[in-house]
C-alpha cells in the first residue's frame, strides 16, 4: 500500500489542506471533492491506485481542513473555488493531469478544462453532472432561490444542512446502508456544523446556478477537445440522475459510461469497482 501523505500548502495566501500519494513521476490524477464532504471521501479508492498514479485530493476552500475565510473576505463563489484550485494545481506541479470530478468537484474541475485544456489528459466523472438533463427534481428548492433570492428561500435551503439530510444523502440509493461507514458523514457534518459554515454553503447554493448557465460551454469543450471520458455514476443518485451521465456521449460519443447499483456516494460502496474502472481506463 502506497503512503498517503496529508499536507497543507500555501496558495497565494490561501492554505490548501491535500493528500497526495503515488510516485512522482507517474501519471498525475487530481481528485476533486463534493458536496459538502472533503477529501476524506477519498480514502478508500487514493490506496488502490496510488501504485500506478501521481495523486493529490485536495480539499475545496471552504471544505475539510482548508481555509474557511469569512464571506466578507472571500466570495464564495465556483469561479473563485475554480481560481484557487487551478492555482494550486501549479503550485503542487501539475501541469498535465487527469481529473476524477464528483458533485461540485465537477463544475470545478470542468473550469480548468475550459481554461487550460492542454493540461487535461483526461476526466472521470462520478455523478458530476454538467447537463440539465441531470438534474433531479431535488433542485427544485434551490431553483426557486435563483429565481427569487428572498430570505424566505435561502432558509428554506436550510433543512440540506441538517444532520439528517446528510445522512441520507449518503444511504439513499444503497441497498445494505449497514454496509456503510457512519464516518464519512459524521466527518461531513461536523465541518457543516462550524461557525458560518451554513452561510457559506447558502451561498453556493445561490452561485449554483451559474454552474448550469456554463453548461452549454462546458459541452462545447466536450464537442471540441473530446477529452478521453469516463463515467462512472451511482445510478440511485437523488439529485443527478442517469441521463446526465448518457448525455456526455452526445458531446463525446466515445465516452465511456457505467453505471453501479449505489446511490451518490459512490464511492462508499464501490470504490474497488471504481478504481478498476479507472484502472483500466486510464492505462491506455
Amino acid at each position: 500500500m502506497s503512503k498517503i501523505a496529508h499536507r497543507h500548502i500555501d496558495v497565494d495566501g490561501f492554505k490548501v489542506f491535500y493528500r497526495e500519494a503515488g510516485p512522482a513521476d507517474a501519471p498525475k490524477l487530481l481528485l476533486l471533492h463534493g458536496f459538502p464532504s472533503s477529501s476524506h471521501m477519498f480514502r478508500d479508492l487514493i490506496p488502490l491506485l496510488a501504485d500506478r498514479f501521481h495523486i493529490v485530493a485536495p480539499d475545496l476552500p471552504g471544505f475539510g481542513q482548508s481555509d474557511m475565510p469569512s464571506r466578507d473576505s472571500f466570495a464564495y463563489t465556483f469561479d473563485n473555488i475554480a481560481h484557487v484550485i487551478d492555482r494550486f494545481t501549479e503550485t503542487v506541479g501539475f501541469d498535465r493531469y487527469a481529473i476524477y470530478v464528483f458533485d461540485y468537484g465537477a463544475p470545478t474541475g470542468f473550469r480548468l478544462a475550459l481554461k487550460h485544456p492542454e493540461r487535461i489528459t483526461a476526466i472521470v466523472s462520478q455523478n458530476g453532472n454538467a447537463y440539465e438533463e441531470g438534474l433531479s427534481e431535488g433542485w427544485n428548492p434551490i431553483r426557486a432561490y435563483w429565481q427569487a433570492p428572498t430570505q424566505a428561500n435561502r432558509d428554506a435551503l436550510r433543512a440540506m444542512l441538517t444532520k439528517e439530510t446528510t445522512t441520507w444523502q449518503y444511504t439513499h440509493g444503497v441497498s445494505e446502508p449497514s454496509a456503510l461507514s457512519p464516518d464519512g458523514y459524521s466527518l461531513d457534518d461536523y465541518y457543516l456544523s462550524r461557525p458560518g459554515a451554513h452561510e457559506i454553503q447558502l451561498d453556493l447554493f445561490g452561485d449554483y446556478r451559474n454552474n448550469v448557465a456554463l453548461y452549454p460551454a462546458f459541452q462545447e469543450y466536450f464537442r471540441t477537445h473530446r477529452p478521453r471520458f469516463l463515467a462512472v455514476w451511482g445510478k440511485n443518485d437523488p439529485f443527478f440522475l442517469p441521463a446526465g451521465a448518457e448525455s456526455f456521449k452526445r458531446d463525446i460519443p466515445d465516452a465511456d459510461v457505467r453505471f453501479f447499483d449505489t446511490g451518490h456516494f459512490a464511492l462508499e460502496t464501490h470504490a474497488k469497482e471504481i478504481a478498476a474502472a479507472i484502472a483500466s481506463f486510464l492505462a491506455y
